[in-house]
């Protein structure tokens, strides 16, 4: 299969329909207090849309095999990213940021993400083109991601993020204001000056022009998050497409439609008790597929080939199964109260 490269017609459709959904995502919020449940499951179809509609571009415009290619990494980035959200349910609790402010905090992390994104997606295809035994590497990186997940673990859910490191860090170099203050990140020193005549008992520890509220240590919390969280997701989805426009194409449409499928998730997540296992399953066979194509390339052992088209069946199909077992057999209550204490 010949390399896609960079059509210009591909990132000009690209750039324009995202641009414009994310405007008209904005704008629909612009002005609201709560994000409700249908509003959510609205936005969060209309992101899934937005995603298919442009697997049916590549398909007539470059054939079957760089659709599924697509398909098949955004899929397994939007099934990778619903384990980074519920460590985002962690970090708002923390900080005790409910209802929009969640929205607006959201909105600024994906766009660290996306930056964050290109930057690891741009160095892991890079490289994959060194020598065949990077492959091997990625291949024991997605297989350690794997166990961990089959492991599981809840530390996350009780970690008190308020005092994370990258939140220390950040107080050290901006003076903080203890309170929110409206969707502010940042506030003025005479506007703390004018709450604090207001309220005695308001105290910061520095002096500054600018104080940095919980909103702005809450956004620091997510994006590391959110950097940690791409070491184990990029080497994941560059194992399925070696092609860095649909890695990055994947990326931004599995991302943009996080914010919205967030609010679906906190009611949601009890309920897909088996997903995270059928994500494991997922990571598993995408790292025997890196693993033998590196043993073929690197020792000329022929093992066996899987096209982008059966990749993106075996994904979907593991994650239909995830959530079919998860209505079929859900958790007992006595797990999920365990869980929780």
């Amino acid at each position: 299969m010949e390399p896609l490269g960079f059509p210009i017609e591909t990132i000009l459709i690209l750039l324009g329909v995202v641009g414009v959904s994310v405007f008209a995502d904005l704008f629909a919020h612009r002005n609201k207090t709560e994000v409700s449940l249908l509003d959510a499951a609205s936005w969060s179809v209309f992101w899934v849309v937005l995603a298919v509609g442009f697997y049916f571009y590549l398909q007539v415009r470059f054939g079957d095999e760089y659709a599924s290619l697509f398909m098949a990494g955004y899929a397994l980035e939007k099934s990778l990213s619903i384990d980074n959200m519920m460590v985002f349910v962690a970090i708002f609790a923390s900080f005790g940021i409910k209802g929009i402010l969640q929205h607006r905090i959201l909105y600024f992390g994906i766009i660290g993400a996306l930056l964050f994104r290109a930057i690891f997606i741009a160095a892991g295809t890079s490289l994959f083109g060194l020598a065949p035994w990077v492959e091997l590497v990625f291949a024991l990186i997605v297989a350690w991601t794997a166990y961990v997940m089959f492991k599981g673990t809840d530390e996350e859910e009780h970690e008190d993020y308020s005092d994370h490191w990258s939140v220390r860090m950040t107080k050290k170099v901006f003076p903080v204001f203890p309170r929110l203050h409206g969707k502010k990140f940042f506030v003025r020193q005479k506007e703390v000056e004018r709450l604090q005549s207001e309220d005695s008992t308001l105290s910061v520890t520095k002096k500054g022009a600018f104080f940095a509220t919980p909103m702005f240590l809450c956004l620091i919390a997510i994006e590391i998050s959110d950097i940690v969280f791409s070491f184990d997701s990029v080497p994941a989805i560059i194992a399925v497409t070696r092609e860095p426009l649909l890695i990055y194409a994947a990326v931004i449409f599995a991302i943009l439609g996080l914010r919205n499928l967030y609010f679906m998730l906190v009611v949601a997540a009890k309920y897909l008790c088996h997903l995270e296992k059928a994500v494991a399953l997922i990571l598993v066979f995408v790292a025997v597929k890196l693993g033998a194509s590196s043993v073929e390339k690197t020792f000329g052992i022929h093992t066996f080939e899987i096209d982008p088209s059966q990749s993106l069946w075996v994904v979907l199909g593991l994650l239909a199964t995830g959530i079919l077992a998860s209505l079929i057999w859900p958790e007992k209550e006595d797990d999920v109260d365990t869980k929780a204490t």
